[in-house]
């Protein structure tokens, strides 16, 4: 299906559209973003394969969750996916303008877009891509860490920046962009202090488990990421979760249980999401990927969510032409 990888299939059994780019018949769009910028800490961590093995994992699994309501996702939806952005690994400048051309037009299609990480630097093309639609946009950034630094040795895109870029973005409401499951010392002291300075929100891993109820926080999250937007983004990074539940992530310790951050993306999903980026997946330290196989779980509970959510508003706009 790519070019760049060969024989990998389209993410769980999706219809083909690298070629046609016809995104009619589908509702909603999967694409790979195979980019490895700067190594904030430690060694080449090989995230670019991230899409590929996702897609490969993916290959074990049906859209049916018992759990949910008995629901077969793919009863509902029709999934497509249009391949792999053609990064240039080199050029950082250059990726970063073909990320957020490829996500533009994707944007048009006003389907649910879905993005395969790679590393985090890739969630601001993405959403630049959104902006630029005239769309007022908030974030709920699912995440061990801020990623708000100005930069990495002079790389203002690096995967520690996406959101210091977001807050300078005229169509990003900093007061909607709820940083949520933040946790650890490798954040930085300096990484609190830009979100308050940004007036972005702050929710760490300590609110999210002593919550009472879970599915209302994430109601409560919605409803502040939504406040005086036009759509809402969802952005996911892997170590959000507990390692002992990633081990093809990043080595960040008391983090969620993969229950948590399901039954958050479900809920979250179901208030109304405009599109999702799952990233940070490491298949090269993970003999096993199991983190690669997790990915498509998490989408399958976004969908889920995200058929809830559309099958609402029908309701409510067949309620409103009945009473008309």
């Amino acid at each position: 299906m790519t070019n760049i990888y060969g024989n990998t299939p389209c993410m769980l059994g999706a219809a083909n559209l690298s070629k046609t780019k016809d995104y009619s018949q589908v509702d909603a769009i999967i694409y790979g973003i195979p980019w490895e910028g700067a190594v904030t800490w430690g060694d080449y961590t090989g995230c670019e394969l991230g899409p590929k093995v996702m897609r490969l994992c993916s290959g074990r699994y049906s859209g049916y969750l018992p759990e949910l309501n008995d629901i077969d996702v793919f009863e509902h939806v029709r999934l497509g996916d249009v391949g792999d952005i053609d990064i240039v690994p080199a050029d950082v400048d250059e990726t970063m303008n073909r990320i957020t051309n490829f996500a533009s037009e994707l944007w048009d299609s006003e389907k649910f877009i879905i993005g395969l990480g790679g590393d985090h630097g890739v969630t601001y093309p993405i959403v630049r891509g959104l902006t630029q639609k005239g769309k007022k946009v908030g974030i709920v950034h699912l995440d061990a860490h801020y990623d708000n630094l100005p930069s990495h040795n002079g790389d203002q895109f690096a995967r520690c920046s996406p959101f210091a870029r977001l807050y300078e973005e005229e169509n990003v409401r900093n007061e909607s962009i709820i940083h949520t499951g933040i946790h650890g010392p490798r954040n930085k002291p300096e990484s609190g202090k830009n979100a308050k300075n940004a007036g972005a929100v702050t929710i760490t891993v300590n609110d999210i488990r002593e919550h009472h109820d879970i599915r209302q926080l994430a109601k409560d999250i919605y409803a502040q990421a939504s406040k005086d937007v036009d759509v809402v983004y969802l952005s996911i990074c892997s170590d959000v979760l507990d390692f002992a539940f990633n081990p093809g992530g990043p080595v960040d310790g008391n983090g969620l249980t993969s229950y948590e951050l399901l039954t958050l993306v479900y809920e979250l999903t179901k208030q109304g999401i405009v599109g999702i980026d799952f990233v940070e997946i490491y298949p090269q330290q993970d003999p096993t990927q199991l983190s690669a196989h997790f990915a498509s779980t998490l989408l399958l509970y976004a969908l889920a969510g995200d058929i809830v959510y559309k099958q609402s508003q029908d309701e409510t706009a067949a309620h409103a032409t009945a009473h008309a």
